[in-house]
């Protein structure tokens, strides 16, 4: 199911949302020209140096690099942290610890990552950003997304996984967008087997749905840690998701879903 447009009408041209889409291009497409490739995303080593990597933010002053193993097989990577047994070689220079974890916003592991979350805060990010002013939803979603990480640190303090992407802040878009507009409809493309079609989804299905998604996903990554989570920071989703629900209230000058008639229905074809 993908999400084409919500039916919540502006009051005002959504710049801070188009924005943000237009950095994390830009971020992308800078991150992909030392290597790495346009659908694949950036090497590993650019994940490592601008990534916000758990272990280094859990252990001040100590830093994680990537080292290259030769095996009969091919080479091996992974990533070597100060302070682990049989590390002595410092890494290279590179940012602040507390820099990754806003450099980590706006990389992405693909293009099928940033496609699937710009989408999104493409759809909902606008009705959100209306009910709060450009400034209070700058501050939103920059904070949503430090909470999303601290929540994925909080599960893995040690982890040594580079975490990329902007969807612990677009979590916290979703949650926002959820408890502002719960009457709103969103047109949506469906596949069924071979089939196509276009319908017209209540948002708090298919936000709702999502995060049960990502609670079950995240709770199978506990009960299975390896290859459990493959990859996903599925607790900075379900961390972001929380706090756009809790705290929104205290962002948004005004909600119009509030006590007015339900919003216009989406054409369906």
């Amino acid at each position: 199911m993908f999400p084409l447009k919500d039916n919540i009408p502006l009051e005002r041209f959504p710049i801070v949302t188009v924005a943000l889409v237009v950095i994390n291009v830009i971020a992308y497409l800078l991150e992909i020209r030392h290597g790495g490739s346009f659908f694949g995303g950036p090497t590993e080593s650019v994940a490592v140096h601008y990534g916000a990597i758990p272990y280094e933010l859990t252990h001040p002053g100590r830093h994680c690099g990537l080292i290259t193993t030769p095996t009969p097989e091919g080479s091996f990577s992974s990533v070597a942290c100060q302070g682990m047994p049989g590390v002595t070689p410092s890494p290279g220079a590179q940012p602040a610890t507390w820099e990754t974890a806003f450099t980590s916003m706006f990389l992405h592991g693909s293009f099928l990552h940033i496609f699937g979350n710009m989408l999104f805060l493409a759809i909902f990010g606008p009705s959100v950003e209306d009910a709060m002013g450009r400034v209070r939803y700058t501050s939103f979603y920059l904070l949503g997304g430090l909470v999303a990480l601290g929540a994925q640190v909080l599960v893995g303090p040690s982890s040594t996984a580079p975490t990329l992407g902007a969807s612990g802040a677009i979590a916290a878009v979703l949650g926002g967008y959820l408890l502002l507009y719960p009457r709103a409809r969103v047109l949506s493309l469906v596949f069924i087997v071979f089939f196509v079609t276009i319908i017209e989804v209540p948002a708090v299905f298919l936000l709702g749905f999502w995060f049960l998604e990502q609670l079950y996903f995240g709770a199978a990554g506990l009960a299975s840690p390896v290859g459990g989570g493959e990859g996903v920071a599925y607790f900075a989703h379900i961390g972001g998701f929380a706090f756009g629900l809790m705290l929104v209230r205290l962002f948004a000058r005004r909600s119009r879903s509030a006590g007015k008639p339900e919003p216009p229905r989406l054409p369906v074809y």
